[in-house]
């Protein structure tokens, strides 16, 4: 069985509530991002809870058209421990349908603080027909969840200033 999961970790100088709340902010989200993929939020409020959606902008030079919409849903909400959601996207008759990743990050405060982040892509659930037709998993370098989280460590220590 092949691993189909990819996580890194960065310790960040912070407490794990700052962390966790920029990271809850979708606002936040394009400058995070160390693909340059995701674009802008569709929605400014911070996520409150599972089962929330939030849409967010995207580009991608493979996507048929480029830019795009996700359309993500919180599925992990344990503040200021973790937060996971799947992207999905509309399927044109009012309800969600999704690839089968997720994204998470997960948080340990070392003391008040410092706090380890943990972010991981799993594509475990990703169904075979998609495996088949869409993008080779993950579809980036695993540089990018490094890249990631040193820019979420660069934004909180920016936001502490």
């Amino acid at each position: 069985m092949t691993n189909e999961s990819l996580s890194a970790t960065v310790t960040i100088k912070a407490p794990a509530e700052t962390v966790f709340a920029i990271i809850a902010d979708p606002v936040s989200h394009p400058a995070i991002d160390g693909t340059g993929w995701v674009r802008d939020p569709r929605d400014h409020q911070p996520l409150t809870a599972s089962g929330q959606v939030f849409r967010m902008d995207m580009y991608h030079p493979n996507h048929p058209n480029g830019n795009y919409e996700m359309a993500n849903l919180v599925e992990v909400f344990d503040p200021p421990h973790a937060i996971s959601w799947k992207p999905g996207y509309d399927t044109g008759d009012g309800t969600l349908g999704f690839g089968g990743w997720i994204w998470r990050y997960d948080l340990a405060p070392f003391d008040p603080s410092e706090t380890e982040v943990w972010l991981t892509y799993d594509w475990s659930a990703v169904p075979e027909d998609v495996r088949k037709t869409g993008p080779s998993f993950p579809p980036f370098s695993p540089d990018h969840l490094h890249n990631s989280l040193n820019r979420l460590a660069e934004l909180v220590l920016s936001a502490a200033d």
